[in-house]
């Protein structure tokens, strides 16, 4: 059985001297990273050999996250942080389910949290941008992109990037957000794009998404004007996630096969 890295489980015993020696409980991450729980920490383990140019796996920017976000009730609190692995407070909870108004509010909250304009890695912003940012990692083989729809650039928002459902936690506090390792400033149609993916939503839970589910989410959000410029983009971010299940599937995933297939079929 694969154990936490020695070095996060010495800042542990730090953090906690009654953990020291403790027996780590595999937890059910992503799918990327190891994730354990020692009493009342997790430490996450993060594999560079994951990331994608879609979704970057990153331990500093998933800390940093943590640091300017957990005040404002939006991840959990960061407690300690390695070259490859950090440690944050466990928050009781489970994959959310369900209603997915909750979901699109609290990312209309993250979407207004103020920060620094250096605080993440900026993100395709734009129509145009995002269209270039799919051909530059989309493999041979794929249907023609749509056509881009001439869509500015907005003010960059704080953005999840990884807005899948099992990255946000039911908690007796309302949604949680998880998995912090590709977090940017950008549009936050990202997010509302991401949690309505069909694919992403077979590969985070096994499941098709209800044929209600993307008007559910979009229904909740609360800025019109966001609604209506994902609506604009849904074409350009689908075919952006065709790309990321096809580079995957080049890869040896055969989920992320499927994943692609699923999504071709909601275009």
């Amino acid at each position: 059985m694969i154990a936490p890295p020695t070095a996060a489980l010495a800042a542990l015993a730090g953090l906690d001297p009654r953990l020291s020696g403790a027996d780590a409980q595999p937890l059910r991450g992503g799918r990327s990273n190891k994730v354990w729980r020692l009493g009342d920490f997790v430490i996450k383990s993060h594999s560079p050999d994951t990331a994608s140019p879609l979704f970057p796996n990153d331990p500093g920017a998933e800390a940093a996250a943590l640091t300017v976000l957990a005040p404002f009730g939006l991840s959990p609190r960061l407690r300690a942080k390695g070259a490859d692995w950090i440690i944050y407070d466990h928050v009781a909870g489970t994959p959310w389910r369900g209603d997915p108004a909750p979901i699109a509010r609290t990312l209309h909250r993250l979407h207004g949290t103020p920060l620094s304009a250096n605080s993440f890695r900026p993100l395709p912003n734009g129509s145009a941008a995002l269209l270039s940012h799919a051909l530059g990692f989309a493999p041979p083989g794929l249907p023609p992109p749509p056509p881009d729809p001439g869509l500015p650039p907005v003010t960059p928002r704080p953005v999840h990037a990884d807005a899948v459902p099992g990255n946000i936690l039911a908690t007796p506090n309302g949604p949680l957000l998880i998995d912090w390792q590709c977090p940017g400033l950008g549009d936050p149609t990202e997010d509302l794009a991401t949690l309505i993916s069909p694919a992403m939503m077979w590969l985070y839970t096994g499941q098709i998404a209800p044929p209600d589910w993307a008007m559910a989410v979009l229904s909740a959000y609360p800025c019109p004007e966001t609604v209506a410029r994902t609506r604009a983009l849904i074409p350009l971010y689908r075919w952006r996630i065709m790309a990321h299940c096809a580079w995957r599937a080049a890869r040896g995933d055969a989920d992320y096969a499927r994943a692609f297939q699923i999504e071709r079929a909601a275009l």
